[in-house]
């Protein structure tokens, strides 16, 4: 079966979805299938960064044919993603089967478009956010809502399945869709980062962090709760003079403002915001090193990196929301805390951060209970089954 793979971005590109489709790809190559992946020349959307010219934008690579394709936006609050030649590049490839990724964005599209040509199908992964979660403001949200009246939804009825990650993405999905064809939930797997390295303090050092830090990993964008996150931050500041927070990503967007939410709030040193850390070794060592991670999002429909900071025994404080709680099994696995809510996410900070048996106790059921249900040769597996099905049909 030769399966083309559409996403807005691919490593290097950093990202949750980026790694899924890379790992996903892998893993199908793996199981003896043909696997395409159409993506674009950026870097990152926010800010707009092609990839550098090092990169090639044909090139196979773990035996991914990868083809990144030129894509243009509309300006400023209209930003849209949209591929040049996508289309036809799929005809040169004459895949059996699409797979979008990314409810929402262009390549989904694109998909519907040549399946209605050529009658070939399309799956939707659909790595849903809600409208109030997306970046941007009101002129956002106001286009987000007629995309998904006028054109979303028959994009998605079209599609031959509809994959979430879980129970809450498929009620928020079916919230605004209720008319949806099969849809199919397959939690996306671990992508086990390489081994930390081997100075206990390598992340400190290189950060030149004073003492014990708490960790967010993710891009800085307006879904991840950062200005709330500082703010409950103050209490543990005040508790702990030694403790620092450290906000480790790719700027989406929201750099600039979270960097004054610190000015305004007094902790300018005691926040530290280092950008994305290329080397994954020394971020493995980062998760290790941490006494807590934190992701403190309006939504996240998974949250991969709460099983990477398990992995590496570091204990967790999430969103109750989204994908969050049942990755963490309701909170045996981590403490959960509503979104947004300042009060809550202090004081849970505050306890876990002085409470060392608790830590333990979450970790290890986090590694005894929830790492094993995440693999992607399982998760290859289960997509593959549903291309297999639907292509038969």
């Amino acid at each position: 079966m030769r399966i083309a793979e559409l996403a807005t971005r691919y490593p290097p590109g950093p990202g949750g979805v980026e790694r899924h489709v890379e790992a996903l790809s892998r893993e199908l190559v793996g199981l003896g299938e043909q696997v395409d992946v159409f993506t674009s020349e950026l870097l990152t959307e926010f800010p707009w960064q092609p990839l550098g010219p090092e990169i090639p934008r044909e090139e196979t690579l773990q035996g991914i044919r990868i083809h990144r394709r030129p894509v243009w936006s509309l300006p400023g609050g209209l930003h849209y993603t949209f591929f040049r030649g996508l289309e036809k590049s799929l005809a040169a490839s004459s895949p059996d089967l699409l797979h979008a990724h990314t409810y929402g964005t262009n390549q989904t599209t694109v998909a519907r478009r040549y399946h209605r040509r050529t009658r070939t199908p399309y799956v939707i992964t659909a790595h849903f956010h809600p409208i109030w979660s997306i970046y941007g403001g009101w002129l956002r949200h106001r286009l987000r809502s007629f995309y998904d009246h006028a054109l979303a939804a028959s994009t998605l009825r079209e599609a031959s399945r509809v994959i979430v990650q879980g129970a809450e993405e498929e009620r928020l999905l079916r919230t605004d869709h209720p008319d949806l064809p099969p849809v199919v939930r397959i939690p996306p797997g671990r992508t086990p980062l390489p081994d930390p390295l081997p100075d206990p303090n390598a992340f400190r050092q290189r950060f030149e962090l004073p003492g014990p830090f708490l960790l967010f990993v993710g891009r800085l964008a307006s879904n991840k709760g950062l200005e709330p996150l500082v703010d409950a931050f103050l209490p543990l500041s005040r508790s702990d003079p030694s403790a620092t927070l450290v906000l480790a990503g790719a700027d989406g967007g929201m750099r600039a403002r979270v960097e004054q939410r610190i000015q305004r709030a007094g902790v300018t040193g005691r926040v530290r915001v280092v950008g994305y850390v290329e080397d994954e070794r020394l971020l493995a060592s980062g998760l290790k090193e941490a006494r807590l991670l934190v992701l403190p999002s309006e939504y996240e429909a998974f949250g991969l990196v709460l099983l990477e900071a398990l992995f590496q025994g570091t204990a967790v404080v999430a969103s109750r929301v989204g994908g969050m709680p049942e990755v963490l099994d309701e909170g045996k696995a981590g403490r959960l805390v509503p979104p947004l809510d300042v009060s809550a996410l202090g004081q849970a900070l505050l306890e876990l951060w002085h409470d060392p048996a608790e830590r333990e106790r979450l970790v290890a059921y986090g590694r005894s209970h929830v790492l094993p249900r995440y693999t992607w040769p399982e998760v290859a597996r289960s997509v593959r089954a549903v291309f297999r099905e639907v292509v038969g049909s």
